[in-house]
């Protein structure tokens, strides 16, 4: 099978608009030398402390979750410049790190640490109240944990349904609280969680395919495997019956175990790889039907773009073991135009903003979420700059 060959990339000097005073040398050098394909410009228009999922709205506003109580608005996102991004509501919680907007119901989901929370939302207005739908983390941290717990939670909205994933209290361990570890589901309206997905170590990544409902999410993979192992991992949730189940952490990848007696048989094959230490964070998918001024060509319609954060982890060489970037995957429906190669994990996607690592042990950013803009634009959080960056095809300027 051969790998799908790289976009070239250039080098685009990005402006920066409504800048926060607490811009830091970081963000701007993460400004000047991000790459994109030739044909698409880059550009900072705001500057969220600790940004990670988006949530764009029909107006063009955009909804920035954190990873502290707050969450954010930049509002008029598509226009040039972006509105000065402020506080729009907080939450009674920690972590307001997930953020979704139905546009059925105009409501705003955020998920927090403990909780899943709606408002209403009108556009130029007020914030509503805030309303509980659910409590996650209702459990005990796992009795053997190793100390690594994931404190996000992230949520996306399909059909009057909440996606809800909580993460994992350990890096390698057996679960005490059934809400973890699991990607969960529950009316908009509230009630009970039900499991959708179990024995998965950190879909932090959520998305909804537009043309047909299905629910994707992407994993953050255990640590402390041989290296270059596990690869992360996007899948189609609602493809599978019942509780899709994803072996963590006995059994990984193909249905491979990693521990002694693991039973693999009935376990979930995903559908797109990632090499290991990825950490997947945002995924999208660009709409089939998308118009607007901004609208990619039409070629990139239906794909799925996805955040690599990267990883702490080393190579034996030296240097990180993985990247930052924004990846696309080409995609038909809701399978990848290239089957998984389980002897390469470069082959189904490419590299569509890249230059977050300039050198082995360098890093000027590292990609979180990631939204569509009413008008076509591609947006894309960094938490490590503070930075929200708009993707759009050359000549295509307000």
């Amino acid at each position: 099978m051969s790998m799908i060959r790289p976009f070239p990339l250039v080098c685009v000097a990005v402006a920066s608009l409504a800048l926060a005073p607490a811009c830091s040398a970081q963000a701007t050098n993460a400004a000047q030398n991000l790459t994109v394909p030739a044909g698409f410009t880059i550009l900072t228009i705001a500057h969220v402390p600790q940004a990670r999922e988006l949530a764009a709205l029909p107006n063009g506003d955009l909804i920035v979750g954190t990873e502290s109580s707050d969450v954010y608005i930049v509002p008029n996102a598509e226009a040039n410049p972006a509105g000065r991004p402020r506080v729009f509501t907080t939450i009674p919680d920690d972590r307001a790190a997930g953020v979704a907007f139905s546009a059925d119901r105009a409501e705003l989901y955020i998920a927090g640490e403990h909780g899943v929370y709606a408002m209403a939302y009108r556009p130029g207005g007020a914030p509503g109240s805030l309303r509980l739908i659910a409590h996650v983390r209702t459990g005990p941290v796992a009795p053997d944990s190793d100390g690594d717990i994931h404190k996000t939670t992230s949520v996306v909205e399909a059909g009057g349904i909440l996606y809800v994933s909580v993460g994992s209290s350990c890096n390698s361990c057996t679960e005490a609280d059934p809400t973890r570890a699991s990607i969960l589901r529950v009316p908009v309206s509230g009630g009970s969680l039900v499991k959708r997905a179990t024995r998965i170590r950190n879909a932090i990544a959520l998305a909804v395919n537009p043309s047909t409902g299905a629910l994707w999410a992407g994993n953050a993979g255990q640590d402390n495997l041989p290296f270059g192992h596990p690869y992360e991992f996007l899948d189609d949730v609602t493809s599978h019956v019942g509780i899709a189940d994803y072996g963590w952490p006995e059994c990984e990848e193909n249905r491979r175990p990693y521990a002694p007696g693991a039973d693999c048989a009935a376990t979930v094959e995903p559908l797109v790889v990632l090499p290991a230490y990825s950490t997947i964070i945002g995924a999208t998918f660009y709409p089939e039907n998308q118009t607007g001024r901004y609208a990619f060509p039409k070629r990139y319609h239906g794909w799925l773009f996805a955040t690599a954060h990267g990883s702490w982890h080393t190579a034996p060489s030296g240097g990180y073991a993985a990247a930052p970037q924004v990846v696309v995957v080409p995609m038909t429906g809701d399978r990848p135009l290239t089957p998984v190669d389980w002897q390469n994990p470069q082959t189904q996607w490419r590299t569509f903003v890249g230059g977050f690592q300039p050198s082995s042990l360098e890093r000027i950013g590292r990609p979180t979420g990631i939204a569509i803009g009413a008008q076509g634009s591609l947006f894309v959080a960094d938490d490590l700059a503070n930075a929200i960056y708009r993707i759009r095809p050359k000549g295509r300027t307000p």
